[in-house]
């Protein structure tokens, strides 16, 4: 089934039907355009860009030509206002602050991962249960009591990050939508029940390593 999301570009434009799977790969592109912004790069057609990320030319321009015009036949792609435009798509034009909920060792290497930052993303603040957890530091930031996941709404936190054992996930979920969270990643190995205006998105690493085996 192909489903596809409601997304506005900008004040002028009506808004247009984007397949998810374009959307999962604007970020694919921000990644390695960023990386040629810092190396200095003008400009790249979409035959370069294919060959980096391993997709095909067409499927790269088709993408972009949902938000209008991008690059210049003939010239390529500019990579560091196509960098903004992208952001801009993607509402990553400014600082979003996420919560992380769980401050085990997957926890813990999250909020020392410097990959975020690409994105603009920034770990706030560090939730957990344990007793013996909460005031510990991290980095720079203190371990919190999870009762006090509602303070999120007064600090206007709308993403969160759940690394928490699957037990309990829906309960941290819950907690969350009451919070105002309306963006969770779920790195627990459970589907999660939220409301349809909350948007989770599920990575879970040993279901992705099953699928391996068959291919190999």
């Amino acid at each position: 089934m192909n489903v596809s999301t409601n997304i506005k570009i900008d004040e002028d434009m009506k808004y247009h039907k984007i397949p998810d799977e374009t959307i999962r790969r604007m970020p694919m592109y921000l990644r390695a355009l960023s990386l040629l912004e810092q190396d200095a790069c003008q400009t790249i057609s979409s035959r370069q860009l294919a060959q980096q990320l391993h997709l095909n030319p067409p499927q790269i321009r088709k993408d972009l030509s949902y938000f209008g015009a991008f690059g210049k036949r003939g010239i390529g792609y500019p990579v560091q206002s196509t960098v903004q435009q992208i952001r801009k798509i993607l509402k990553l034009d400014g600082t979003q602050s996420a919560a992380l909920i769980g401050a085990g060792r997957l926890g813990t290497a999250i909020a020392a991962y410097p990959g975020f930052s690409v994105f603009g993303f920034e770990v706030a603040s560090i939730f957990d249960i344990a007793p013996k957890k909460i005031g510990k530091k991290i980095g720079a930031m203190t371990v919190e009591d999870a009762a006090d996941l509602d303070t999120l709404k007064k600090r206007k936190i709308r993403l969160a990050i759940l690394a928490v054992p699957a037990e309990a996930a829906q309960s941290c979920a819950e907690a969350l939508v009451q919070a105002g969270v309306k963006g969770i990643l779920n790195l627990s190995p459970s589907c999660l029940a939220v409301p349809r205006r909350v948007k989770v998105v599920t990575i879970d690493i040993a279901m992705a390593l099953g699928v391996l085996p068959y291919y190999m």
